[in-house]
């Protein structure tokens, strides 16, 4: 390793994007929408109450003027059921999104050389949360409080790590910079 460099999201995605996992996940959120029976459902029933098919001469028109019209009066909100599926199952800390996140840490642990796991899983949280009410800690319910994304940063020095310093974090002898 000639160079030391910061392992930035761009190297992520490039490898990402070289090895053909993009692309994999893709055609899984691709799959995944076409087995979704509510949003086939709710499309269907989006096109049944259409203005376009329920307007008197409607059956007059050709295929092609039809399916423009519809296109034209339901894209917009298709799109937006279907985004918000796809949303879904991004963030899904179970499924799919699980795979992803997984998937973007051990590739990242690839190219700067680490050992993943760089976060506890939701298995080690969900343990030590069984622990905490062992031992009869009276404040159990902070370990189930959410942390804002900045905390987070601040704490465990990624702040560095995202910006690009190089400034020795306070809480451990790493500069920041990983070695490609």
């Amino acid at each position: 390793m000639e160079s030391s460099s910061l392992i930035t999201p761009e190297d992520v995605l490039e490898s990402l994007m070289n090895d053909g996992t993009i692309d994999a996940m893709r055609l899984k959120i691709i799959n995944q929408l076409k087995a979704n029976e509510e949003l086939k459902n709710t499309t269907i029933k989006m096109a049944e109450q259409s203005k376009v098919l329920n307007t008197p001469g409607a059956e007059k028109q050709t295929k092609r003027e039809l399916f423009d019209a519809l296109r034209q009066e339901l894209e917009t909100s298709v799109l937006e059921k279907a985004s918000k599926s796809v949303w879904e199952l991004i963030l899904d800390n179970n499924g799919l999104g699980k795979e992803i996140s997984e998937t973007v840490e051990r590739v990242f642990c690839r190219l700067s050389g680490r050992e993943p796991p760089l976060f506890p899983s939701n298995v080690d949280t969900q343990s030590n949360k069984g622990k905490d009410v062992e031992i009869g800690k009276e404040n159990s319910d902070s370990t189930s409080k959410k942390r804002k994304f900045d905390e987070v940063n601040s704490e465990d020095g990624a702040d560095e790590v995202a910006s690009g310093s190089s400034k020795p974090s306070a809480a451990s002898d790493d500069s920041g910079k990983v070695a490609k």
